[in-house]
């Protein structure tokens, strides 16, 4: 007689049992999903800051006590959730050969840290370990790959609220670390409430606690600033192809600024900021561009801060440079962008990129600058921060600690159209602003300028594509806050941290899935079978 079949797999591998790990999985997949948008719904234009931490309970839930592949493929549906939004200005007018595969890129870097996070879920005091794998993850995509893409670090999306006052003590990377805390102390509340109150409660009493901190006297007096949007013939990838017209644009909003102060519309500015790409026609190279920025100095009687593109005599290559006119003067100094954007002023692997796009020949050939000095105008000490370059930490810190008492932030997001891309760099200003406690000036070629002011609040700002000028009288502040002394060893620290917790983790689970001497053939530790791996 033959005996009958007995399964030999295990019982997760029977039908109902599979359809439960199906659906489980697909819930997962979903909640990850949402919680990533969560985070990008508390980005700017929006001021629902407090969603980013409820996008990190979120994957702080569905992360505990997960495989490092679980870690890492629920972390990859969360950061798309969280990217693909957030980026989809990169496309606006080159579609999506530059945005999907961009988020899809970022999001590979958020989920190498989530698999981490996981890691790290099962030590004691989890949320404050994965917090700080957060912050070594955001690291890691400040400077990987090409230079790195700092754009959608937590701390850019807390321009106002609870933890923007950390900005002073610890920079933006002290921010990130205190809303992921948040976020995943709340995931954890129904774990242990002796680890998660804490984790919950103390960033946002750590936060109202360091307000005092953010400083907004005019220890070095105050001076009247300028900010002109000449606007641009028309949006997108060709809006500068009227190059004399984005000049003459300026030159017009700079005159009538000038007739506004005769008029006593306004108070005569100190000094005038204009964007990045005002005038992409050299004036070292060609009079009468020259002639008609010195006219319109002339007429405003004031310094004023020129974005231009140079070229190189030496090797006649361009550079992105800001050019400082004074009146009856002419140009006297010169800074040029040391960040360059990758894919826009730079393209690397530009033959191997081209067999996806023909796009990559819109690319510049830019060459960086090196000096970090800023601009003597009028009794002010100006740091230059040419766009792109408002979203590194140690780029904007440097030009700070080079003696500045203001910060000035000439960009140009004409090729973005009407995207959120503005807005989301506005907010990068507005954290700079309370981690040096500067006033900044942030000039845009079509919008959206704006005065802000060291508390991070705004004070002026335009519409876009629209042709203005704001103007209004700014603190100069000579002192230099902690988180600019301290520089980046609160970033240095953190990371450390979280790497030493997620070794300490991955040597723990080593040892724990070595086999135990005399133990049965084929006795192995699991992870909650197959369910455990998703």
């Amino acid at each position: 007689m033959v005996a009958p079949a007995v399964a030999s797999g295990p019982v997760a591998d029977t039908p109902p049992a599979r359809r439960r790990f199906v659906s489980g999985l697909l819930l997962r997949v979903v909640l990850a999903a949402a919680g990533g948008a969560l985070v990008y719904l508390s980005f700017p234009p929006r001021t629902a800051w407090w969603l980013a931490p409820v996008g990190f309970a979120v994957l702080g839930v569905l992360l505990h006590g997960r495989r490092l592949r679980a870690g890492f493929g629920l972390g990859l549906v969360w950061g798309l959730g969280f990217t693909v939004p957030l980026l989809r200005w990169t496309g606006e007018f080159v579609g999506l050969v530059a945005w999907l595969p961009l988020a899809l890129l970022v999001a590979v870097l958020i989920a190498v840290g989530t698999a981490v996070v996981a890691l790290v879920s099962r030590l004691p005091g989890a949320p404050l370990w994965m917090a700080l794998v957060w912050v070594a993850d955001e690291a890691l995509r400040s400077v990987f790959p090409f230079g790195g893409f700092p754009w959608g670090r937590i701390a850019f999306g807390q321009p106002e609220g609870w933890y923007l006052p950390l900005a002073s003590v610890g920079g933006a990377p002290l921010v990130g670390f205190a809303v992921a805390l948040t976020g995943f102390g709340l995931a954890h509340l129904g774990r242990s409430r002796r680890v998660a109150v804490p984790a919950v409660l103390v960033p946002v009493v750590a936060g109202l606690a360091v307000t005092p901190l953010v400083g907004t006297a005019p220890t070095a007096g105050t001076v009247v600033v300028a900010a002109v949007q000449g606007n641009v013939p028309r949006a997108g990838l060709d809006f500068n192809a009227q190059r004399r017209a984005v000049l003459d644009n300026h030159v017009a909003r700079t005159l009538q600024l000038a007739e506004d102060v005769r008029q006593g519309r306004v108070p005569r500015p100190d000094l005038v900021i204009w964007p990045e790409n005002a005038s992409d026609i050299d004036p070292f190279r060609n009079a009468d561009a020259a002639a008609q920025i010195q006219r319109a100095v002339e007429a405003v009687d004031a310094p004023v801060a020129v974005g231009a593109v140079l070229v190189d005599e030496g090797d006649n290559l361009p550079r992105n440079s800001v050019v400082l006119f004074e009146p009856g003067e002419g140009a006297t100094d010169t800074y040029t962008k040391r960040q360059l954007q990758p894919f826009g002023e730079t393209m690397p692997y530009r033959s191997f990129f081209r067999l996806f796009s023909e796009d990559v020949e819109r690319a510049g050939n830019f060459q960086p600058g090196t000096d970090p000095e800023g601009f003597a105008m009028s009794r002010a000490k100006v740091a230059i921060d040419t766009c792109y370059e408002v979203a590194f930490d140690g780029v904007v810190r440097d030009s700070v600690r080079a003696g500045s008492n203001l910060i000035a932030i000439p960009t140009n997001n004409a090729t973005f159209g009407r995207t959120e891309m503005t807005y989301q760099q506005l907010a990068m200003s507005r954290v700079r602003a309370v981690e040096h406690g500067r006033a900044v000036v942030v000039s845009a070629t079509s919008g959206v300028s704006a005065i802000v002011l060291p508390d991070g609040s705004v004070a002026r700002r335009t519409g876009m594509f629209t042709a203005d000028a704001l103007v209004a009288e700014v603190p100069l502040r000579g002192e230099a806050t902690l988180a600019t002394r301290l520089g980046a060893w609160p970033e240095w620290v953190m990371t450390a941290l979280g790497l030493s917790a997620a070794a300490f983790s991955l040597a723990g689970t080593r040892r724990r899935s070595r086999p135990t001497p005399g133990a049965g053939v084929g006795e192995e530790e699991t992870d909650g079978g197959p369910a455990g791996a998703a």
